[in-house]
């Protein structure tokens, strides 16, 4: 067990924790929640680092840090559903083509075949990371101005739902369409599969 896949196994853990903290309708705690987020994200700097840096590369790394992503992502996704400020489908549909693809990943290095993510595929980790962010930053200005009693307040008492649902829409529609285009790609490996 090295140090960059330590890494990825502490973003996996602390993915959950996050998440509990984060739901608390409490100041410190919601603080408490927002620094393990940016720990969590910090590793997977960390970790690509590591690995890059001294060569260490393993078979357990490509497969668990891409996954340690996605369950942070939707760590996030699932706290913001659960305060009310965004809806639950286009969560589902980035939650269920996210662990459907990594079974893909799965049943292809399980066949000898490494499947690369394609531009799209980059472009919607990096949307993904653009709605967790906006969302978290608006959650985090939100409980502070609140708990301060700040007269900034009233400059975020808009439709915030409305607007972070289109992006989070948008968001959903871009990270489906990656995964038909890998299905289309892949369709031998999932044929196989079913035989």
């Amino acid at each position: 067990m090295n140090m960059p896949n330590k890494l990825t196994l502490l973003r996996v853990i602390l993915a959950p924790i996050f998440m509990v903290f984060f739901l608390f309708e409490n100041f410190y705690m919601r603080l408490i929640g927002l620094g393990l987020f940016v720990i969590a994200a910090l590793t997977d700097m960390a970790d690509g680092y590591y690995a890059r840096k001294f060569g260490i590369i393993t078979g357990f790394g490509k497969f668990m840090d891409p996954l340690a992503d996605k369950v942070l992502v939707s760590s996030a996704l699932v706290s913001f559903i659960a305060l009310g400020f965004v809806s639950a489908i286009p969560v589902m549909l980035i939650i269920g083509r996210e662990f459907f693809i990594t079974g893909l990943r799965l049943l292809a290095a399980y066949r000898g075949v490494v499947i690369p993510p394609s531009w799209p595929a980059k472009v919607k980790t990096f949307l993904q990371m653009v709605v967790v962010g906006v969302v978290m930053a608006y959650i985090c200005l939100l409980t502070t101005f609140t708990h301060y009693q700040s007269d900034a307040l009233h400059l975020l008492e808009f439709d915030y739902r409305l607007y972070f649902n289109y992006l989070l829409w948008f968001t959903a529609a871009w990270t489906v369409w990656t995964g038909i285009d890998y299905v289309i790609k892949y369709t031998y490996l999932i044929k196989t599969a079913l035989k």
